[in-house]
């Protein structure tokens, strides 16, 4: 077997190479680059949940970054356990094929519970008194306390939320990428895997705020090229196949959804009164939308009301699509965790979660960074609220206060979905804006494009060539 490393540079695309990104572009110019036809949805975790299995959907049961759970009557996002993939992963096969071969997985999803041989994921601790305390999950355990000792603490603020991919107290804009670079570099040096796994998620911050038309990317590309670039010629040093790739391509977009609002206008939703805000019972809603960027599952509890609901689907503007169970067969993601109704935005569009119809009657987790607990994905947490008058200031407070052991509400976060400039989920109308496949074993390389599913023979060629 030849060992081999997949760097994951996130939201890469042939139209965002060029002068900001030398040592890519580099890369891409000794070898050979090839598009990949996205997955539907082309989201993080349905994408890498296809590489790593070479499953559409409808197998490996990965719909969405989140999905109602019909059995608990809750709808849950960002779940890390490797037993939620329905398949075998790419590492099992290799395994059988060879006994000697190890895998680490070094910050893709459902990194929990895993057979990789060593893995590392972003995983707080929440203790009874309500506080949330950052940490990582490892595994082996023990590596935990040893890659945190040689590394420092995970910079957990910059890999997701208003910190993340600008400059901040918390580290550098690339703080999060810079450092899961270091880990491949620890466990390489402690380990030497056959197969490394490495997710850099830097591009996506910003090209979701601005948009990948902002000139102001170019920076987030430099800072990128750089620790792709170093990790590049860390691996080629020894001797060690590189391949990168990315899982979608961001699309710039200007025209926010709100489905849940609709469904509420039509008496389908239930919303509960707690402590004077308003929650959304899904549980005991008629009909109800799951949104994540330009996809949104849409789940009846009254099946009587499909053919109502898509025909106030079909009748809003920005709905590009809507699909049944036969057109969610067709496109690969027909499977009990899918939606009854799957809603797709036009190009310059994307969906959001919001239900309320009176801000201040907005949960109180709406204004915080909250990926469990909100009934939907909320690119929105990428942003502090431009209203608030010293936000650095209120946020000092409230780490105080954390610090003195008191409750506290980090709300900091704003309700206007017009400040996102870039999502992704569909396939974009122009291939450059496909995600990237790169490597300089030309002959290992199929002629572009190639089917997502396809990247899992791709990875699996490199190893055992």
């Amino acid at each position: 077997m030849t060992r081999t490393a997949v760097i994951n540079v996130v939201g890469l695309t042939e139209s965002l190479l060029g002068p900001a990104t030398p040592s890519l572009t580099r890369f891409a110019e000794k070898g050979k680059a090839s598009a990949i036809i996205p997955v539907f949805p082309a989201l993080t975790c349905p994408a890498q949940s296809t590489y790593l299995t070479g499953l559409p959907p409808t197998r490996h049961g990965i719909v969405a970054n989140g999905w109602y759970d019909r059995d608990l009557a809750e709808v849950h996002f960002w779940k890390q356990s490797d037993h939620l993939v329905q398949g075998r992963k790419i590492w099992e096969e290799l395994r059988a094929l060879e006994p000697g071969f190890t895998c680490a997985k070094l910050f893709w999803w459902y990194n929990m519970y895993s057979s990789a041989d060593y893995a590392i994921t972003p995983r707080p601790s929440y203790p009874a008194d309500g506080r949330k305390v950052f940490d990582i999950y490892t595994a082996p355990l023990s590596m935990r306390a040893e890659i945190k000792q040689a590394l420092g603490e995970f910079p957990f603020a910059t890999f997701w939320g208003p910190a993340a991919g600008v400059s901040s107290p918390q580290g550098p804009p690339q703080a999060a990428s810079r450092w899961i670079a270091e880990s491949a570099k620890w466990i390489e040096n402690k380990y030497r895997p056959t197969l490394s796994l490495i997710y850099l998620p830097h591009l996506d911050y910003n090209l979701q705020r601005l948009g990948p038309g902002d000139p102001a990317i170019a920076a987030d590309l430099r800072q990128i090229d750089e620790i792709a670039g170093e990790l590049i010629d860390f691996f080629h040093q020894r001797s060690i196949r590189v391949l990168v790739l990315s899982e979608y391509g961001l699309t710039d977009v200007d025209r926010p959804i709100h489905l849940n609002r609709v469904f509420r206008e039509k008496g389908w939703l239930t919303i509960k009164d707690e402590l004077g805000l308003e929650m959304l019972d899904c549980g005991a809603s008629r009909v109800f939308a799951v949104a994540d960027h330009q996809v949104a599952h849409i789940y009846l509890n009254d099946p009587a009301l499909e053919k109502a609901a898509r025909r106030v689907l079909e009748e809003q503007p920005d709905v590009g699509e809507v699909l049944g169970e036969s057109e969610q067969a067709e496109r690969g993601i027909s499977h009990h965790r899918s939606g009854d109704l799957i809603a797709v935005a036009s190009d310059r569009a994307w969906f959001t979660y919001y239900y309320w119809l009176d801000d201040r009657l907005a949960p109180d987790f709406a204004r915080c960074v909250d990926i469990h607990r909100k009934p939907g994905y909320d690119p929105v947490e990428l942003f502090l609220n431009p209203q608030l008058k010293f936000p650095k200031l209120k946020i000092a407070w409230r780490l105080l206060q954390k610090t003195l052991g008191f409750r506290m509400l980090m709300d900091v976060i704003p309700l206007d979905a017009m400040l996102i400039k870039g999502s992704h989920g569909l396939r974009p109308a122009n291939s450059k804006q496909y995600p990237m496949l790169i490597g300089q074993e030309a002959g290992l390389l199929p002629d572009s494009p190639i089917p997502a599913a396809a990247v899992y023979q791709v990875i699996k060629r490199h190893v055992l060539d």
